[in-house]
């Protein structure tokens, strides 16, 4: 007989449990920025240096601020946003490598399966903002943009931050992704890269200002309709 424990109706269950406590850890947070980039980074890194100073500035603003939970980057992240005073939030995942949760969590969830804490990530945030990283950071860079280009998701900001690093990938992409009618050319539009701290502020910032102002047009429109 199947060891119910171990069958997968079982581990529907656990993924159902995982989603319960996500979405209630995190429903009412308020307009929320997601941080991505690599475990690897020390705090003496200047990406580590500009992530906490974009972190800081963010949270000031008003914004929560997500990271994956873990050191490097995702520390960075959060320990800005504590600093500064705002909320920080931690999406942890069982890992035998490179997850030991970092120390400046406000919210802190445990996750098991990495497509549900993919969908917290995106689900909560009004921003991607995506630092160095290897695999796992550029898994959330292209899977934020499939989303955005097949209108799955709401087409928000995704904030390349690190020209050095990511301007070989734009331009593979444009020479041969797009050469080869792979995507088309607005596509390349679906995400900036920028250097400073003050330029990923400000995308957001004006960004999410920009649709809070919509949504409000949309109401007062839809109110003068009769709709």
């Amino acid at each position: 007989m199947e060891d119910l424990a171990k069958s997968d109706t079982w581990r529907v269950f656990r993924i159902m449990g995982e989603l319960v406590d996500g979405f209630e850890a995190l429903n009412g947070i308020g307009p929320a920025v997601t941080i991505f980039g690599s475990a690897r980074l020390e705090p003496d890194s200047p990406y580590y240096l500009k992530c906490h100073e974009v972190a800081a500035t963010l949270a000031k603003k008003g914004f929560a601020i997500i990271s994956g939970g873990g050191p490097g980057i995702m520390e960075a992240a959060n320990k800005g946003a504590q600093d500064a005073g705002g909320l920080s939030v931690g999406l942890n995942i069982e890992l035998p490598l490179e997850q030991d949760p970092n120390h400046y969590q406000d919210i802190k969830v445990e996750f098991r399966y990495f497509f549900v804490r993919k969908l917290m990530f995106v689900k909560y945030a009004v921003g991607y903002i995506i630092f160095p990283g290897g695999f796992g950071t550029m898994d959330e860079l292209f899977e934020a943009l499939t989303l955005i280009q097949t209108r799955k998701i709401r087409n928000f900001p995704v904030v390349l931050v690190g020209r050095d690093y990511w301007q070989g990938l734009f331009d593979w992409m444009k020479s041969t992704v797009l050469d080869n009618a792979a995507i088309d050319r607005k596509d390349l539009d679906l995400f900036t890269i920028v250097d400073e701290p003050a330029e990923v502020c400000e995308i957001i910032a004006q960004r999410y200002k920009d649709r809070t102002t919509g949504v409000v047009q949309d109401r007062r429109d839809k109110s003068r309709l009769g709709v």
